[in-house]
């Protein structure tokens, strides 16, 4: 029997149009510290597969130890009680989906009886998937992509390689920046590798595609992951404008559990009893959430099919009024480059203020909740929203010395901006998308392929894909699978088409750049858009040079705009499968772009680089066409500056001197060549 509300309560469930119920938030004495955050865990070793590296050249991130961090408990608020994050694979009984906030109504849109959830994809879509993911953990992996294809041996060479076994167990449930960084580099890694492998193969009817799901679900099972503890508040190793593309990336780190629900929230106890209380959630268009301003958010409480109830995370919503605890919140933005998915940005913590009942869009009761972002900390939204004004020509671009620098050679504009200091702009160069080779150079047997129509994945009869080892290397939105000592993509003997999937480095920008003068090393480049990790940048226009040119290059004791394969370079990630070895050149690649080339002369080195570059052979039966491309190691937010490694010289070049390195980065050596 339902009991009656007590004396001077208020049923909610029972409002109809009222607004607002509360406009003070009641203050209560903080319980007792419940803080259990493990002190002086041991460090996490995570040995490089390409080891050992040559004097003064440091393992690739994130290759590396991670320090001896503790965590302070007086870093964290009193009722930030940590506990483990209920994995999304497993049915729990109610009370223990109420207190952990793994249950409950996810955030859907209906359109036309199809459910769609937060990241774009179907509910029909992710449940089967999430069903059929869930069976084959029970086992060993069983085929993810095609009972042709062992993807068990593909998950334990990966596994291997990146030494999984000694993720301890303290890093799992305490992560600090290296290790988000690596769960999340090995999450993409082995998502596109499960994606190619799936691309493949004909599609099956009934089944859907969610490499994603599979990838995360890899690694939650097999315990690669980290913050396994929900707590309140900052999430350690994960900072506000950081992005995401998959909902399963923010479970792996623990910046928000539940892979559909729009609430997370945890439970605390309060004398002899527990209540739940919010510690994230996700608005990314799902329900009628709306933007009050910059630094505001009004959010819609969960369950659409009939009148809201206060349970489950609404009542954790309302409790966190109550308590005036932090809420972390994640901001789903749609994806250009994907019309189903979105892009999550982590905008910092929010505080609720008020809360109140009203009739939504759909005639049902819905709750709605207002937050504000707590002041002080970086923008992240906020620069989302300048940046589309101004795509939309709403507001200028403050600093801008040129609209677009290629004067039209490429296919989006790229801004020269300076907001620093008075300079207006780098020096003299003609600007050219290409590389010019100034003779002939010796040509390499691949030809190409003889597709009449765009090479697709999987086709034994395609020269290209054989080429690269019976697979396309990339998947969907130029994206490639992992580094590779060479990438063979079709060229001008190719009768494919230019959109074909193979030709990912000659079609231009993809990306809308800009050149904008940074405080102390002259001229970089950045992005207005959000960059996937994989994602095509850019290729290294200018004129190829050889090794009597490049003697003289060095002897001018300049190397601004030079470009240096010769070099020896961090290795980028784990290749299974692949080579690391240099690759097998007719002649050292070098490249001049001091008098004429791209938007690659302005990449700045960096000792934690966000790019890495891959050389790309093109198919041509007349002559040499090798290129260099650059491609993203992660999740690249915009307004962040684009870095690669620029390497080490060979020993006979080490009296060139060392330059001082301005990175910033924690890692950084002090000085590069």
């Amino acid at each position: 029997m339902e009991e009656s509300p007590g004396e001077g309560s208020i049923d909610k469930s029972k409002v109809l149009n009222v607004k607002p119920l509360r406009t003070l938030t009641p203050v209560f004495s903080s319980p007792p510290n419940f803080n259990s955050f493990p002190q002086g865990s041991a460090p996490f070793v995570c040995v490089s597969p390409a080891g050992p590296f040559p004097p003064g050249v440091s393992s690739f991130f994130p290759f590396s130890r991670i320090p001896n961090q503790s965590v302070p408990s007086g870093d964290h608020t009193p009722i930030s009680s940590a506990v483990p994050i209920n994995s999304f694979r497993s049915p729990e009984p109610l009370s223990a989906r109420t207190a952990n906030g793994n249950a409950g109504s996810s955030r859907r849109v209906y359109r036309n009886s199809r459910v769609v959830e937060e990241d774009g994809y179907s509910d029909k879509q992710t449940k089967s998937s999430q069903s059929r993911s869930q069976k084959r953990t029970k086992g060993s992996h069983d085929k993810l992509a095609s009972p042709d294809v062992d993807t068990d041996v593909m998950v334990e060479n990966i596994f291997q390689s990146y030494n999984l076994v000694q993720f301890e167990a303290a890093r799992r449930y305490d992560g600090d920046t290296d290790s988000v960084g690596y769960v999340l580099l090995v999450f993409n890694l082995l998502r596109r590798q499960i994606a190619q492998l799936e691309d493949s193969k004909e599609a099956t009817t009934g089944q859907s595609r969610r490499p994603d799901l599979k990838a995360g679900n890899v690694l939650m099972t097999k315990g690669v992951r980290t913050n396994a503890k929900k707590r309140v508040g900052a999430v350690p190793g994960v900072e506000i404008g950081d992005i995401f593309f998959f909902r399963m990336e923010l479970c792996t780190i623990g910046l928000h559990a539940p892979s559909m629900a729009g609430i997370d929230y945890m439970s605390v106890k309060v004398s002899q009893d527990e209540e739940p209380i919010a510690v994230s959630i996700v608005s990314s268009g799902g329900y009628e959430d709306d933007v009050e301003d910059d630094d505001g958010l009004i959010y819609t409480g969960q369950g659409k099919e009939t009148d809201q109830k206060l349970e489950r995370g609404n009542l954790a919503l309302e409790k966190s009024l109550h308590r005036g605890n932090d809420v972390r919140v994640i901001r789903g933005i749609k994806d250009v480059g994907n019309p189903t998915g979105k892009v999550y940005v982590y905008d910092g913590l929010y505080r609720i203020q008020e809360s109140w009942v009203e009739k939504g869009k759909s005639g049902s009761n819905v709750f709605r909740y207002k937050l504000g972002r707590l002041p002080g900390q970086p923008e992240a939204y906020k620069m989302w929203k300048k940046i589309q004004q101004w795509k939309d020509g709403i507001t200028p671009r403050l600093g801008i010395i040129l609209p677009d620098l290629t004067s039209g050679a490429e296919t989006l504009p790229v801004s020269l901006v300076n907001d620093v200091d008075d300079e207006k702009g780098p020096a003299y160069f003609t600007y050219s998308p290409n590389l010019k080779y100034p003779k002939p150079a010796p040509r390499d047997p691949f030809v190409g392929c003889a597709c009449n129509g765009a090479c697709l994945p999987g086709n034994k009869n395609c020269d290209c894909v054989q080429k690269n080892g019976g697979y396309l290397p990339h998947i969907v939105n130029g994206v490639i699978v992992s580094h590779k000592s060479v990438v063979y993509e079709c060229g001008h003997s190719c009768p494919c088409p230019p959109t074909c999937r193979n030709r990912v480095s000659q079609g231009g920008l993809r990306v809308r750049l800009e050149v904008f003068k940074t405080k102390g090393k002259g001229w970089g480049l950045r992005s207005w858009d959000p960059i996937r990790a994989g994602a095509f940048i850019c290729v290294y226009a200018g004129e190829a040079v050889d090794n009597s040119k490049a003697q003289e290059l060095a002897g001018e004791n300049e190397d601004d705009h030079i470009f240096e394969g010769t070099r020896t370079y961090q290795p980028v990630e784990v290749l299974p499968g692949d080579s690391n070895n240099v690759p097998n050149l007719p002649f050292p690649l070098i490249i001049n772009a001091r008098n004429a080339g791209n938007v690659a002369r302005f990449i700045n080195h960096s000792c934690s680089p966000n790019l890495f570059w891959q050389p790309v052979l093109r198919g041509n039966s007349k002559e040499f066409e090798l290129h260099i491309a650059f491609y993203a190691i992660k999740h690249i937010p915009p307004m962040t500056e684009l870095t690669y490694g620029y390497g080490m010289v060979p020993p006979e070049k080490a009296d060139r001197g060392k330059k001082k390195c301005l990175c910033g980065s924690p890692k950084c050596r002090g000085f590069f060549y």
